[in-house]
């Protein structure tokens, strides 16, 4: 009797896990759904919108019958097609990306202030970036000649890779990845890239320094498909490793040490949290310049809505990411028209004061 009893115990435990597991799951799924539909929203607005009327009506028209009007046809393609889509495609890979990274480093970190900068990739990207503009028609002519459009996103994408590998270096001993001594490098190292890019700027002349502001505040302007394609070759990749993070990240929350009981592979697992940031944070600086506290904002509001569960915080990072960062941009097109704000002037004005909100809410012993 009393072995029945334990059996039935045992098997309404079971049931009610299994129950919690599939609500739980239901649930996400539910949150991953309004998040996608919301992101092919932001994707459809984003290539409605702008100082130009083209339409998108007018092309998808084209496609079933002849156009009334061949010239304005031939217009709407071009605005729509060559330069709407393959900058709102940059733009939601560009803000997944930093949310991704954002969230990845905080539960690293186990820290909910740590962004992508932890690991130096910004200012090792703004260094490049800075150093090609005010060498890249001189010492660097030939190079740039080759890479074309390509030459500054290229040299802020191996600036940042070229800073995050010295860290790396300086944090790793024995085989083994420290990371508080990660954190406390990336401070220094950050701080010394960021001497040199100012040594660079006071160097650079007012042309110079006009292209050197330009880039530094942010913005999605140049954007083609080539870039697009890219960027896409890079993120996808780091974004396809994100699922596998989720269980690694919640061991982590309870130290490296309890994680490494759990079976994480420990310094695997680190190295490969660290490139995969590295990478997707060093692309999309390249091609976006300074866009900064997306990668703070975004895992905090999945938080805030669903918990700390990073196997659901990863990807709703990546999705609301994406739709941030392109109702951003859309503000930034038309909140000046015909002219345009620059990108990272939004973002630091929406990101500063929940920054300080999290530092506030934190002192009164309510970290998130």
């Amino acid at each position: 009797m009393a072995l029945q009893m334990q059996a039935e115990g045992k098997g309404a435990v079971s049931s009610q896990r299994r129950f919690a597991l599939t609500r739980w799951g239901t649930s996400r799924g539910l949150g991953l759904t309004v998040l996608g539909l919301l992101a092919a929203a932001m994707l459809a607005v984003s290539v409605m919108t702008g100082a130009s009327a083209a339409s998108v009506l007018n092309v998808v028209r084209s496609l079933f019958s002849e156009p009334d009007n061949p010239a304005m046809l031939l217009r709407d393609r071009i605005v729509i097609v060559d330069i709407r889509l393959p900058r709102a495609a940059l733009g939601f890979l560009t803000g997944a990306a930093l949310a991704v990274s954002g969230a990845v480093m905080q539960g690293l970190f186990r820290n909910p202030l740590a962004d992508p900068g932890v690991v130096g990739v910004s200012a090792g990207a703004s260094l490049g970036a800075v150093f090609w503009i005010v060498f890249g028609n001189t010492l660097l002519s030939t190079v740039t000649a080759a890479l074309g459009v390509f030459a500054l996103p290229a040299a802020a994408f191996l600036g940042g890779l070229l800073v995050t590998f010295v860290l790396y270096k300086l944090a790793s001993q024995d085989g083994e990845t420290r990371i508080g001594t990660l954190l406390i490098a990336g401070i220094a190292v950050a701080a010394l890239a960021m001497a040199l890019t100012g040594l660079l700027i006071y160097m650079a002349d007012d042309r110079q320094l006009r292209d050197i502001t330009f880039w530094s505040l942010g913005s999605l302007a140049g954007s083609t498909w080539e870039k697009a394609a890219i960027a896409a070759l890079v993120i996808f990749p780091c974004l396809a490793i994100v699922p596998f993070l989720g269980r690694g990240l919640n061991a982590f929350t309870l130290g490296e040490a309890a994680a490494f009981h759990m079976g994480v592979p420990v310094e695997l697992f680190k190295r490969s949290a660290i490139v995969m940031v590295a990478a997707a944070t060093g692309v999309s600086v390249a091609f976006s310049g300074g866009i900064v506290f997306v990668g703070i904002i975004v895992p905090h509001l999945i938080r805030l809505a669903a918990g700390p569960d990073h196997r659901f915080l990863l990807p709703g990072s990546a999705l609301l990411g994406g739709s941030l960062l392109l109702a951003a941009d859309m503000v930034a097109r038309v909140i000046v028209a015909p002219a345009e704000l620059p990108i990272g002037i939004l973002t630091a004005l929406i990101g500063s004061p929940f920054f300080l909100w999290i530092l506030f809410r934190g002192r009164s012993g309510r970290v998130m």
